[in-house]
């Protein structure tokens, strides 16, 4: 196994780091190892603390490592939040090669022609995303590389994000002692692994709910629309539980984890647990629909503020739906508070590899399905489409000898 057929992610979110490991097998993409920490330095998404933060990537690193037996030097990371944003733009350029076959150089330059926007000095050009590509005035092209042309053209979305964002996100991983590969969008990339090819187009949210944040992703049209941070998650049902049941916060995360639902029709009465109360060494004992009618309110309030959230962003009707992702959503009842609140079809995104198989990792194999989907093929197409170009040379100068010979032949005649 060379190191190049080795990918990994780097997903931090606010209550866990979590480090995948994919090996890459004749374009397939299986996952091999996973490593998880507990993330400190970072409330509601936002690095406020760099060194806990470097320490957590460590501690979620070297469990992968372990796992598979492997040193990581270098990774993808995700990044994602409240200082995104997306700006539409276009690039336009004359396609370089003599014969006119359109290859990867041009579809570099043409997507560097697209960045060549004003940006506010406090924001940065994350990624370049096309949208589609036009061939001298046909449209709707998604890989124009071997087409003929003369005028090559592309309709983008430019990701932008705050550089104080940014560049915190790089310097904690930098001081883990790895290098940084490339960012990927986390909206982008989950919505490549969860959504299928007819929710993009319909229109469809992609809601990822984690323990400081949920972020919003609108799909239409085939490619990412709209994004948006909101400052709640899953911390807050904890919260809930903790003032409840007058416990400790990391006692109510456990009970969460444990006994938690989201909606009361579904929580068992005769499912009880004990709780140690702040301020006495005396247990207490709670069953399950209680602790329901703690958490089902806040789960409800999370999808309402979705809701509007959307609306807010301009998209009324999405006939694909919400398709909910993230730790938060994997606990029972989630669906079904989901479908009260939304009226319309919700479904929960889980990854299809072993190992992972839960909606918390859907933003860490996102990112590995968007690497394996748009980097590496890029690189392996051009490779396969330089020896053709070599060849046409010696094709045309044959040609002309032919011709001779059958002229030769002709003034035999004449």
């Amino acid at each position: 196994m060379s190191s190049n057929d080795i990918i990994v992610s780097l997903d931090i979110g606010t209550s866990k780091v979590r480090a995948i490991i994919g090996e890459i097998n004749n374009g397939t993409l299986q996952i091999i190892g996973v490593g998880s920490a507990e993330s400190e330095g970072i409330r509601k998404g936002a690095i406020v603390d760099i060194d806990q933060t470097v320490q957590s990537i460590r501690n979620a690193v070297e469990h992968a490592e372990r796992m598979v037996g492997i040193e990581i030097s270098e990774v993808y990371v995700g990044i994602t939040g409240n200082h995104i944003g997306l700006q539409s733009s276009h690039g336009v350029v004359a396609v370089s090669n003599e014969d006119r076959e359109i290859g990867e150089e041009d579809i570099v330059r043409v997507l560097k022609a697209a960045e060549v926007i004003a940006l506010p000095p406090e924001r940065e050009i994350i990624d370049v995303v096309a949208k589609q590509y036009v061939v001298d005035g046909l449209h709707d092209i998604h890989d124009p590389r071997g087409m003929i042309g003369v005028r090559l053209e592309v309709d983008a979305t430019i990701v932008t994000g705050a550089k104080t964002g940014i560049h915190n996100l790089l310097r904690c991983v930098e001081k883990a002692g790895l290098y940084v590969k490339n960012l990927i969008l986390i909206p982008m990339a989950s919505g490549q692994l969860a959504l299928s090819k007819d929710e993009k187009m319909v229109g469809s949210v992609l809601v990822d709910i984690g323990a400081g944040a949920t972020t919003i992703s609108v799909f239409q049209d085939g490619t990412l629309a709209a994004t948006s941070t909101l400052p709640i998650g899953g911390d807050f049902v904890t919260n809930d539980i903790a003032y409840g049941l007058r416990t400790m916060s990391d006692q109510a995360e456990k009970i969460k984890l444990k006994f938690g639902c989201a909606w009361i029709d579904d929580a068992a009465e005769d499912v009880v647990f004990k709780v140690t109360r702040i301020g006495s060494n005396v247990e207490k004992e709670f069953n399950q629909l209680f602790l329901a009618n703690i958490i089902e309110p806040r789960v409800q309030e999370i999808f309402h503020l979705v809701k509007n959230e959307v609306k807010r962003l301009g998209f009324t009707e999405l006939p694909g739906g919400y398709i909910l992702s993230g730790g938060t959503v994997s606990m029972p009842g989630v669906l079904n508070a989901a479908q009260a609140e939304l009226q319309t079809s919700v479904r929960i995104a889980v990854p299809d590899f072993i190992g992972v198989r839960d909606p918390g990792f859907v933003s860490g194999v996102g990112v590995l399905h968007h690497v394996l989907r748009s980097v590496r093929p890029r690189g392996g197409s051009s490779n396969k489409k330089s020896a053709p170009r070599k060849a046409a040379p010696v094709e045309t100068t044959t040609k002309p000898g032919f011709i001779e010979k059958i002229k030769n032949m002709f003034s035999e005649f004449i």
